[in-house]
């Protein structure tokens, strides 16, 4: 048997035990991120804040998920610990099968302030060249990737521009650029279209979903705005209102993409039915001392 036959076959058989591990332990090779009962907490004996508790979730692999709740329910703190920069008080996450520990380039963040996310003294190319040094990809390749990253965004036009020299919109599509130009399997996405205009809002939710349908990523999408979940996921995921959030209801939004949001009748029902549970935070809110 000749040398690539061998390594084919290796691999092969690597696979085939690593999936006969995730069925005994009971892990879906379709899903890729797995939360059991997390649980965080900030500060010490004197000032414990309990943000999560009781948290749990299972995303499949290219999945579009979106974390739906009001402010300060602990959303980005759930998206952390799933990117790996803070560690879980209590409870479980798994990536792939495996316990998951630190950051890692097979999970982006994509956060609300692009430009604070981007480097402003570089070109856009620039800002895509320094994800690529980061992962050590081999710099004969970087050509070839930035131009596909950019293509895929639909920014090709604008590879020598600054980042001062772009519009809001366009800051976002470089940030998603320079964060599929890691290869990552997961895109965790923090508000990020919270500080546009309304029109650019929509354009970057469209192409979004373009990008994602092109490159089948798994997307953690985090918002409090209805509209904006049930257009882009395929499940909404909600929290309550925090201390001690958790995802308290799940609801898969079916039908195909663009969605018309005004014009779907069931989506119309399911976007009540999420007001509905967001309204019994508020009842619940009244019974509690000191609200």
């Amino acid at each position: 048997m000749d040398v690539p036959r061998q390594r084919a076959t290796r691999q092969g058989s690597v696979a085939l035990t690593q999936e006969v591990d995730r069925l005994k332990a009971g892990v879906s090779a379709d899903v890729i991120i797995e939360l059991k009962d997390v649980e965080k907490v900030f500060g010490g004996l004197n000032s414990r804040y309990v943000a999560l508790q009781g948290c749990s979730l299972k995303v499949k692999r290219g999945e579009f998920i979106c974390l739906l709740g009001p402010s300060g329910c602990g959303k980005s703190t759930l998206l952390n610990l799933i990117a790996g920069f803070e560690r879980p008080t209590g409870g479980e996450i798994t990536f792939d099968g495996e316990p998951l520990v630190g950051a890692s380039s097979k999970r982006v963040m994509c956060f609300q302030d692009s430009m604070q996310a981007l480097l402003p003294w570089t070109t856009v190319a620039g800002n895509i060249s320094f994800a690529l040094s980061v992962r050590h990809v081999p710099r004969a390749e970087w050509k070839a990737r930035i131009d596909e990253c950019l293509d895929i965004v639909g920014l090709s036009a604008s590879v020598g521009r600054f980042p001062t020299e772009l519009s809001g919109g366009m800051r976002q599509r470089l940030q998603i650029a320079r964060a599929l130009a890691a290869n990552p399997e997961v895109l965790l996405m923090d508000e990020p279209f919270g500080a546009l205009d309304a029109m650019t809002r929509t354009q970057m939710q469209l192409e979004l979903l373009r990008v994602w349908e092109r490159t089948n990523k798994t997307v953690v999408f985090i918002t409090h705005d209805i509209e904006e979940a049930l257009l882009l996921g395929d499940r909404v995921c909600i929290m309550n209102k925090g201390p001690r959030s958790r995802i308290v209801a799940e609801y898969p939004v079916e039908g195909p993409r663009p969605r018309q949001l005004l014009e779907d009748r069931r989506i119309a029902e399911l976007a009540g039915r999420i007001r509905t549970t967001f309204a019994t935070f508020e009842t619940a809110d009244q019974g509690r001392p000191g609200v």
